[in-house]
């Protein structure tokens, strides 16, 4: 797969590091030893952060400082890191939707960045292209239905966007059917070492739970 950063968020974010990991997977419903990982990492989360103090986390607060330089409420539409944080800070537990998806989901409350997740042999075409959302941009958002996407950070393949920092889009969705998996870490602080440290434990996970094989690590 090649990456593509637009002009249009280079003016606005010069120093974007991406990060896409690319693998075989095999996926199922539900593992008891990452499910334990997690409320682990959700015990710790709560301990250190309140509601107000998480939006000072660098990925954070990078993420909402590039909402709001293309136009976007970040309260409003919230990114999915900031958004997962503050449900476990609020004593509620994660969604549990799928082992994939459930581990990038702890990456993403450990680093704070939003990760975007997606079934690879769903892309239309070799190229995404990361830009800004468009007004009356059509996209279905997981479990969200139609949203709003003008002025939100979004990757496009040849039929159109597939990935926010708020929500995916439900055509690319990862199942438990999902043989290929496509992974795109968004770091809006510029921190090449902290996207990669992120991006390396994804792959450890994936190793450890979703018994994955040909795995390729990008910087971009």
């Amino acid at each position: 797969m090649r990456f593509i950063v637009s002009d249009e968020i280079k003016r606005i974010c010069p120093s974007f590091v991406g990060c896409s990991i690319e693998t075989e997977i095999i996926n199922s419903s539900f593992s008891d030893m990452l499910w334990t990982e997690i409320e682990q990492r959700c015990a710790e989360l709560s301990k250190h952060y309140n509601t107000e103090s998480l939006k000072s986390i660098s990925a954070i607060e990078a993420t909402r400082n590039i909402y709001k330089l293309c136009g976007k409420d970040p309260s409003r539409y919230r990114p999915s890191a900031e958004a997962l944080i503050r449900r476990v800070i609020k004593g509620n537990k994660l969604y549990q939707i799928n082992t994939a998806v459930d581990l990038i989901n702890l990456a993403s409350i450990i680093y704070g960045y939003s990760i975007g997740g997606f079934d690879a042999d769903k892309i239309h075409g070799d190229t995404l292209t990361l830009g800004v959302g468009r007004n009356n941009e059509p996209y279905t958002g997981i479990g969200r239905g139609e949203i709003n996407i003008e002025g939100l950070p979004v990757y496009r393949d040849e039929l159109g966007g597939i990935g926010t920092p708020t929500s995916d889009h439900e055509r690319t969705k990862i199942t438990n059917e999902t043989k290929r998996l496509l992974v795109l870490i968004n770091g809006y602080d510029g921190n090449e070492n902290t996207v990669r440290l992120c991006g390396e434990s994804i792959c450890s996970l994936l190793n450890t739970y979703a018994h994955s094989k040909s795995i390729t690590l990008t910087i971009y």
